[in-house]
């Protein structure tokens, strides 16, 4: 007999699957489905799913001993010797003394090492959490509790969207979680292609009539085709042309079928013709329907069925599993969360942003140059006429102090902030249109045309001037500077953007509502050697960060209601914001840091956040170690 590689022992107590309760559960009957149990394992080898060692301990055994252990190659005579465990995934055997070093600390139930992560074979479905007469001689009963619990709610065990098809359309994720979920859900489920009447809850094979009922209006799958069920009736139901034993029902419930009608069939079984408003009765009240229906192996509605048609999850016998595969919403509040939202979509997006959003990124760009440009220009003239102002009252108290009086010191209108007039007309072009309002409305449309003109202007000594004094200017965001050195590159009409571009801008898109993106990480694999094989795509945590401007909860609160369903609020407060400033609707001057303060007591107290969490996110703290010495914190006043 050849020599089997040695497999390193883990210590069972090492099981890493949090388990909250256990519960006994029947004895496996080893005998059950014992001719589709022995083909497994060569339908492994030809997959590549065993191990070296499995091929090197399987491929000696023939006849007889094909049964004996994968591990250590006995047993295997013709009555076999003792009870085995099988692997779920290539159903490879193993005896009480191999079965531990085998199959380790079962993170995923009776698995071999190398087959953590890897779904479990059909044939072997039934057997999910069921006893095992091995595992209690060898582990405590809580601890085969542990296993068979971890077994049935292990992600990598349950069935695979992708091979679920319904109406034709591949399942995703969330969508069979929502099957799974319902209060009705299809019994047995297996992969494999099916038809669902979402209207009256019918549920079936392809080319099948149906064989159960389950929750109706569940957003799942495609839409319902006529020959789903490949009936010849002529007769259709909600679109689908029933069988002959389905045919029969209805003669039987008294429905007149002459004519070959179309009906519409509800969810408590009441129906009508189609066009028609009239309900012209209900099938399931017909006693002989419920009687005779099992006999033509047809299904009837069960208590569980809901009779409104709606359906309604059953939060409380969900499985956690389940629970975890839906999507986590995250509701992003407060300053900042455009850029949390970006960098999310940088890290966990291999395309972070389509072309139509780049272009929308790029318009926000172009449009805030002139913007920024505009702030700059009412601060050059506060700073100006404050200098001027100065200088006047100087005169007027001390006209000796100038040193030459007849030098016309005090009459003198030139200061540092003063601009050539070919620029000053430029300037005073841009001011009205800000005062106007319609600066948005004139760039970016124009950039390109006036973007030498801005260079200059931002290269103009005045203007380098009043940005020295930036910490004056509330309004100023302190990503200005890095888009106005760039204004002529900006302004072009093929300027790509760059990812720190993206990150530096103003907002997500030109409207700054609401934004969102889709997240997810990836399972992190039990076993290093099985790590590379998984399925980054193949995951439970799943995340939807939703992002919402602060000015839309401002001017409507009642956008709150909208997010009840989030699992947590995560409010970020840039601590660099204490010195600066926003006008709100009615034109008063507001502090940043206040307003944040202010808003996140009222999302906090709202009530459809009574009983959310909350995660306070504090920002920025690079800029804040940059102004903390030139503006103090006696800027933030008081509300």
């Amino acid at each position: 007999m050849p020599s089997v590689p040695h497999q390193p022992t883990v210590s069972f107590a090492e099981t890493s699957c949090s388990i909250l309760d256990s519960s006994e559960e029947e004895e496996e009957d080893d005998d059950e489905d014992e001719t589709a149990d022995e083909a497994l394992p060569a339908a492994a080898r030809s997959s590549g799913s065993l191990s070296p060692a499995h091929f090197e301990a399987g491929n000696h055994q023939t006849g007889a001993k094909s049964r004996g252990c994968y591990r250590c190659g006995k047993g295997g005579g013709f009555w076999g010797r003792g009870d085995k465990e099988a692997c779920l995934a290539c159903g490879a055997r193993y005896c009480s003394a191999c079965v531990l070093r085998a199959m380790g600390s079962m993170p995923e139930g009776r698995k071999c090492l190398s087959c953590i992560g890897r779904p479990v074979a059909e044939s072997r479905r039934n057997a999910l959490g069921r006893g095992s007469r091995v595992l209690r001689r060898l582990i405590s009963a809580a601890e085969v509790d542990l296993v068979m619990r971890s077994e049935r709610e292990c992600a990598a065990n349950q069935l695979r969207p992708e091979d679920i098809y319904v109406n034709g359309a591949k399942l995703s994720p969330e969508e069979l979680a929502l099957l799974q979920g319902c209060s009705c859900p299809p019994s047995r489920l297996r992969p494999g292609f099916y038809w669902y009447d979402k209207v009256s809850g019918f549920w079936g094979k392809e080319g099948h009539k149906p064989h159960c009922i389950i929750s109706a209006n569940l957003n799942v799958g495609g839409a319902l085709v006529q020959k789903a069920s490949n009936g010849s009736t002529g007769i259709l139901v909600n679109g689908r042309e029933i069988t002959k034993s389905e045919l029969q029902i209805l003669k039987l419930a008294g429905v007149q079928c002459a004519g070959k009608p179309h009906f519409w069939l509800n969810a408590d079984g009441s129906y009508q013709e189609e066009g028609q408003k009239t309900v012209k009765g209900k099938i399931w009240d017909k006693p002989i329907v419920k009687l005779l229906s099992p006999v033509l192996s047809l299904p009837t509605p069960n208590k569980m069925t809901n009779q409104c048609g709606e359906e309604a999850i059953n939060v409380v016998n969900r499985p956690d599993y389940l629970e975890q595969r839906t999507t986590q919403k995250l509701l992003l509040v407060g300053s900042g969360t455009s850029t949390i939202l970006k960098q999310a979509k940088f890290s966990y997006k291999s395309k972070p942003f389509s072309v139509d959003e780049c272009e929308d990124l790029k318009l926000i760009i172009q449009s805030n140059i002139y913007r920024y440009i505009g702030i700059l220009l009412e601060g050059r003239e506060r700073f100006e006429e404050e200098v001027l102002a100065d200088r006047r009252k100087l005169c007027q108290h001390d006209p000796s102090s100038s040193g030459r009086p007849e030098s016309g010191f005090c009459d003198e209108e030139v200061t540092e902030y003063s601009i050539v007039p070919r620029l000053k007309a430029f300037s005073d072009w841009i001011l009205k249109a800000m005062a106007l309002g319609n600066l948005e409305d004139i760039f970016p449309a124009a950039s390109r045309e006036y973007a030498p003109l801005v260079e200059e202007l931002w290269k103009d000594p005045a203007i380098q001037a009043t940005y020295r004094r930036r910490n004056e200017l509330p309004f100023l965001p302190f990503a200005a500077s890095y888009f106005l050195d760039r204004v002529v590159d900006i302004s072009r009409t093929e300027y790509e953007l760059c990812d720190t571009d993206i990150l530096y801008a103003d907002g997500i898109t030109s409207s700054d509502g609401l934004a969102s993106t889709d997240i997810s990480f990836p399972q992190l694999a039990l076993d290093v050697r099985v790590a590379d094989e998984l399925d980054p795509h193949d995951t439970l945590l799943r995340y939807q960060l939703i992002r919402i401007n602060n000015k839309g909860l401002r001017e409507n609160s009642k956008w709150l209601q909208m997010f009840d369903d989030v699992s947590l609020v995560i409010f970020c407060v840039a601590v660099s914001d204490y010195d600066e400033y926003y006008e709100d609707a009615n034109g008063t001057v507001v502090n940043k840091m206040i307003e944040s303060r202010q808003l996140f007591e009222s999302i906090a107290l709202h009530p459809t956040f009574e009983q959310m969490n909350f995660l306070l996110l504090l920002t920025k703290f690079d800029l804040l170690e940059q102004k903390i010495g030139k503006s103090p914190l006696t800027r933030t006043t008081s509300a």
